[in-house]
């Protein structure tokens, strides 16, 4: 009897050992991540996402679009309206659907 509750005791604080070890590493590998310095690849990463989203702020579009891609871009918009009948191809088309007349048959 005596040895029985032993080996609950002894479960019982592996189990407590255990589940503490797993949070302390948790937290311990979250701030160590936090404290280091950045890889330096990871740096230069996070910088030139950092600096695309200044530039594309900035003016409003796509960064560094010279008067060539314009000029593109315009190309395939009037190519689009040749193509698809005209229209604003910003706004979304308004689409209606009529019900359909059904004939009731008696049988």
């Amino acid at each position: 009897m005596a040895l029985h509750r032993l080996f609950q005791l002894s479960s019982l604080l592996r189990s407590a050992v255990s589940l503490t070890l797993r949070r302390n590493m948790g937290l311990s590998a979250v701030l160590f991540n936090k404290a280091k310095d950045l890889d330096p690849i990871q740096k230069l990463f996070l910088d030139k996402i950092r600096d695309y989203k200044t530039k594309s702020q900035s003016s409003g579009g796509i960064v560094d679009a010279g008067p060539a891609y314009q000029k593109n871009v315009s190309e395939e918009v009037v190519k689009l309206q040749r193509l698809y009948g005209g229209g604003d191809l910003v706004k979304f088309p308004d689409i209606k659907f009529t019900e359909p007349k059904l004939d009731e048959t008696a049988k």
